[in-house]
């Protein structure tokens, strides 16, 4: 059987960056599960990429037909901006092992759905000072810079990534990224020695 290895960590801390580095290594042969959000898309982003981007009518079909195995809400200053997983038959867990970015509520909640046993946590740190201006560099980047909600994804990190949920949710390895070469080793290790 097949696994799900989700990649979490707090804002900023390289969780993009890891993930297209990790996908390409390919003796992991690794498919993906693309998340849906009603945020609008970055500068960059495409869409079945990196998110399904649908509107909040989309969102309430697909949860009035029964599809949506998690759903998260957050209030950003730019309005109500949502997160979840669909049940599209993206997955095949009797054949295939996937990679995913998440979050721990969605960690959670797929380990309901699907069974802690296919789900394999890969939770990435980095240095607060070091990931805040990570951060406010990627944001400079954007045509519409939108600092406020910066920094209440950075205050907000504390709270869903307190010492106190990572244990309720069973996490007991981390992956420093000071060297971002170095961390993507160590988490292919940990993906093979799990598969």
């Amino acid at each position: 059987m097949g696994k799900i290895f989700c990649l979490m960590g707090k804002s900023a801390c390289g969780k993009d960056t890891i993930y297209k580095r990790v996908l390409s290594e390919k003796s992991l042969s690794l498919n993906t599960l693309v998340p849906y959000t009603t945020r609008p898309a970055r500068n960059g982003e495409q869409d079945g990429v990196e998110y399904y981007f649908l509107t909040d009518r989309q969102q309430q079909e697909l949860e009035r037909q029964g599809k949506i195995i998690e759903l998260r809400t957050y209030h950003t200053v730019h309005g109500i901006w949502k997160y979840f997983t669909v049940n599209d038959h993206q997955i095949h867990l009797e054949r295939c092992h996937y990679l995913i970015i998440g979050t721990l509520e969605s960690y959670r909640k797929l380990q309901e759905y699907f069974g802690r046993e296919f789900l394999i946590p890969l939770y990435v740190e980095v240095e607060d000072g070091e990931r805040l201006q990570r951060a406010l560099n990627r944001e400079r980047l954007q045509p519409d810079p939108k600092y406020q909600e910066l920094c209440r994804r950075f205050l907000a990190d504390d709270e869903d990534f307190s010492q106190k949920h990572l244990e309720e949710a069973g996490i007991s390895v981390f992956f420093q990224n000071k060297d971002l070469g170095s961390c993507t080793r160590d988490i292919i290790a940990h993906i093979k020695a799990n598969m």
